[in-house]
Order: C-alpha cells, then structure tokens, then sequence
C-alpha cells in the first residue's frame, strides 16, 4: 500500500509543480489553491510511504516520478519543446524510479 500511495504522491508532485508555475507568483488564485491543496496531499503521502519504505528511496522515487510527469506534461502542453535527448532523459529517470523498487524488494 505504501507503494501506490508513494506513487500518487509523486503525481501530485507534478500537479502542485506545473500549477505553482501557472501561479505566476501566486497572483492567480485557481492555480495557487492547486497549488496549495496538490502540496498537502502530496507531503501527507510522502510522509505515510516513509513510514515503511527507506526516506532515501521514498524520496528519490517521489521526486523522479513528479520530475518525469512534470516535463512530460510540459512537452505535451508545448510549454516546453520534446526533443529526443529528452525523451530518453526522461526515460533513464523512469528507469531509475523502477529500479529503486526492484532493489528495494530485493534487499526486504
């Protein structure tokens, strides 16, 4: 269980990034009450992962699941150019995230 509430905390990482840019410094309101709420539940997530999964890779997990969703979005949403560098980029980062739960698995 632990896993899957990681998991959607990361995503909600992505969603409280892109709307923190979308903010514009917090001037708009829509966007900064994402901002705010996708926040929360995204620490209250973390915080309940790490009650059984190592912070090392509840942490890198997190972070490289709303790094990778974070520009993919960006790349669908023409806020930021794709390229193919970037693509395999992202792909190592999601390489990593799944690797970091086999290793975890394994060592348990």
């Amino acid at each position: 269980m632990s896993w899957i509430i990681l998991v959607a905390s990361g995503m909600l990482e992505a969603v409280w990034a892109t709307a923190l840019g979308e903010s514009k410094g917090f001037t708009r309101v829509g966007p900064t009450i994402v901002f705010g709420v996708a926040l929360a539940l995204s620490m209250v997530g973390l915080a309940y992962a790490m009650r059984e999964i190592p912070t090392g890779t509840a942490y890198a997990v997190w972070v490289g699941i709303g790094a990778g969703l974070t520009i993919i979005w960006a790349m669908l949403t023409g806020a930021e150019t794709a390229s193919v560098i970037k693509i395999v980029l992202v792909l190592g980062i999601v390489a990593c995230v799944v690797g970091l739960k086999l290793v975890s698995d394994a060592g348990a």
